[in-house]
């Protein structure tokens, strides 16, 4: 008989994504203001029908953009599968569909998602009884985002983002997400960003640009729920992500919806992460539906959706 266990896990947006130089090994040292938000996709984990031969993941996608989805190893979804199974002696073979609602290459961690509800709904598949640390572990194995991906809430990374500070929130906040066309490289954006850098005369490298360190203001924002203090907080120096102009600088269009976003009343307008999806900060749900309206209406971007956070991290769901 087939069994199956489905995850829901959020989209989380980059409150505060401050970088540091380019390490010796590649990386950057980060302090990233985590928050979930309420976008979400689905990842169900399904033992093979009987007689079919082990062997290792297969997946399926299904939702908006699931044709982006790469369904062989390449897939975070189908590494963390094997992971799990070959750090407790498992046989990979499980058939893993993702369902998909968060922005594909969005700069909204969905391949990051995908992979923590992946390990999630295998180990209550497989029963192999791994630890909240245990699975946290393999996380970071998988890639910077996919901790945050587990816990949810709201969080501060350092490291590459995967050592994890649980943050008090006060309160919802409400974003609009305006999607575009196409997905930015990560890698790429990064080096950009370390283009950029060394063209304004600061150095890239971590010996040349000083560490980086969250917000103070930003974090009692959050702390509180004050979302005016948040605003200002986003603004400050210009924007409170490091990526947001190395985004811009290799998709111009994204300014005019940084504007067109503003101009329709957001409170703050930031690049998700790496990007290309734009974060508005709205006063509250109706103020987001007003936003996301306009969004729409502008034509700079493909859709707009609107979210709420915190949430919960990967959650396996009844049934």
């Amino acid at each position: 008989m087939t069994r199956s266990v489905t995850v829901r896990v959020p989209a989380k947006v980059n409150v505060q994504l401050a970088v540091g130089g380019l390490r010796p090994d590649g990386f950057h040292d980060l302090a990233s203001v985590f928050l979930a938000v309420g976008l979400y996709d689905r990842v169900t984990a399904a033992t093979p029908p009987p007689g079919a031969a082990p062997a290792g993941p297969r997946l399926t996608v299904s939702g908006p953009d699931a044709a982006q989805v790469p369904v062989d190893r390449t897939n975070l979804a189908a590494r963390a599968a094997e992971l799990l199974a070959a750090r407790y002696g498992v046989a990979p073979a499980v058939h893993l569909h993702i369902d998909k609602d968060i922005p594909v290459a969005g700069g909204m961690a969905g391949g990051s998602a995908d992979a923590a509800a992946a390990l999630v709904a295998c180990d209550a598949l497989w029963g192999t009884g791994a630890s909240r640390d245990d699975l946290l572990g393999l996380c970071a194995e998988l890639g910077s985002d996919v901790p945050f991906s587990l816990v949810g809430g709201a969080a501060l990374g350092r490291g590459r983002g995967e050592l994890l500070t649980p943050l008090a929130v006060g309160g919802p906040f409400f974003w609009v997400f305006a999607v575009a066309d196409g997905g930015l490289s990560t890698p790429a954006v990064y080096r950009e960003c370390d283009r950029l850098r060394e063209a304004a005369g600061t150095g890239a490298t971590a010996a040349e640009l000083p560490a980086p360190e969250p917000s103070p203001a930003l974090l009692e924002a959050l702390r509180t729920g004050d979302v005016a203090g948040l605003a200002v907080a986003l603004a400050a120096g210009g924007s409170s992500n490091d990526l947001q102009a190395a985004a811009v600088s290799l998709r111009p269009s994204l300014a005019g919806t940084l504007r067109a976003g503003t101009d329709a009343g957001a409170l703050a307008a930031i690049v998700s992460g790496s990007g290309p999806t734009c974060a508005f900060l709205a006063k509250d749900a109706q103020a987001a539906a007003e936003v996301a309206a306009a969004l729409r209406a502008s034509g700079t971007c493909r859709e707009a959706r609107v979210a709420a956070g915190p949430v919960d991290g990967a959650t396996a769901l009844p049934g």
